[in-house]
C-alpha cells in the first residue's frame, strides 16, 4: 500500500513549480502526480517516496494537505489487461475514487 499526498492550491502560473520546489529541496521524489483544477483552485495528488516529510514541508509553506493510503498494481503491457484488473474490482464491488496510470517501458 502506498501513501498519497492530497494539496489544495491556487490554481495560478508556477503553482506546480512552487509545489515541486518544495519537495525538491526536501530531497523527495514524486513517483506519479494528477491534478485536478477549476478556475481558481486546484487539488494536486501526489504519490511520493517520503509522505509524512512532504506534509511536513508543504504545511510549512501553507498548503492544506492530508495524507490517505492507496493500492498500487502493476500491469503487464499487453491489451485488455486493465480492463481485467477494473472487472476483478468491479466484481469485488470496489469504488474507484481516481487513478493514477505510470507510463514506464
Amino acid at each position: 500500500m502506498l501513501n498519497q499526498v492530497s494539496l489544495f492550491t491556487e490554481n495560478n502560473e508556477g503553482g506546480l513549480f512552487k509545489i515541486t520546489t518544495i519537495l525538491a529541496k526536501a530531497n523527495i521524489n514524486i513517483y506519479t502526480m494528477l491534478a485536478n483544477d477549476s478556475a481558481e483552485f486546484g487539488i494536486v495528488r501526489l504519490i511520493v517516496d517520503k509522505a509524512e516529510t512532504a506534509i511536513e514541508v508543504l504545511k510549512a509553506e501553507g498548503y492544506q494537505c492530508r495524507q490517505d493510503k492507496v493500492i498500487a498494481v502493476e500491469m503487464n503491457d499487453t491489451p485488455g489487461y486493465l480492463d481485467g484488473i477494473l472487472a476483478a474490482i468491479h466484481g469485488a464491488n470496489i469504488d474507484i475514487s481516481y487513478l493514477y496510470i505510470s507510463f514506464n517501458r
